[in-house]
């Protein structure tokens, strides 16, 4: 449906955007997986100034002919091989200072992914791709690029709410789980422990049981679960 008005189609075609500054836009992505017992994160070394040789979120600029959120799974697509995983909009980040080469507005998406699933690989214009604990990156210790720390803090508050009233932390474990996989992941997302009746009482109407056990154990099996997948 043609909504224009009378004489805009005219004015569009004349109309010079180069009268108005150029601002870039780029995604920053937060990869969290859990491994070792421990919140990842995946991180990139910059190969190239600013701040060769510093940590920083993987990130693309968004191009001309793409939405947000086709940026966002290109960047996921390219620094892991993966498409289809979850991953959610998190917050635009337009800091006057916050890129010393040019005025950079970013929007950050956080995906999950189970560890299993999880490959990596560096980009063209770094030098390493890594998992690194989402503590160690907030301790300050070692010079993390741009403003992405604090993105990393508000990521992880925003994964630490969301896991209460949502069965987002289901995408951090495999398919099939046992209860007390489940319940650890919650833990270490969470920081602290959990009272085994209260956990199992609150994923009760997420999962569903499965005819798997553990096996090669000396006690007694344990049955494996899966996600309750929503009814259309």
């Amino acid at each position: 449906m043609n909504s224009h008005s009378p004489g805009e189609e005219e004015f569009l075609k004349n109309y010079d955007a180069s009268l108005y500054e150029r601002i870039s836009v780029a995604v920053d992505l937060l990869t969290f997986t859990v491994e070792d017992d421990c919140l990842k994160i995946l991180m990139v070394r910059r190969g190239e100034h600013p701040f060769s040789g510093c940590l920083a979120l993987p990130g693309v600029f968004v191009g001309k002919e793409e939405t947000l959120d086709e940026a966002a799974e290109r960047g996921i697509f390219e620094e892991t091989g993966l498409s289809g995983i979850y991953y959610e909009q998190l917050y635009t980040w337009g800091a006057l200072d916050r890129d010393p080469r040019t005025r950079v507005i970013s929007v950050s998406y956080m995906n999950l992914v189970s560890r299993d699933k999880l490959s990596f690989r560096a980009g063209q214009r770094t030098t390493e791709a890594v998992l690194l604990p989402v503590r160690d990156l907030l301790d300050e210790n070692e010079e993390i690029a741009f403003d992405h720390r604090r993105i990393i803090e508000y990521a992880l508050w925003r994964l630490r709410n969301k896991v209460e009233y949502t069965d987002i932390a289901f995408h951090l474990v495999p398919e099939e789980f046992t209860l007390p996989e489940l319940q650890r992941v919650y833990e270490i997302i969470l920081g602290k422990p959990l009272f085994k009746a209260n956990f199992r009482k609150k994923v009760a109407p997420m999962i569903e049981e499965t005819d798997h056990y553990t096996s090669g154990e000396a006690h007694r099996p344990s049955r494996y679960y899966r996600r309750k997948m929503s009814e259309e």
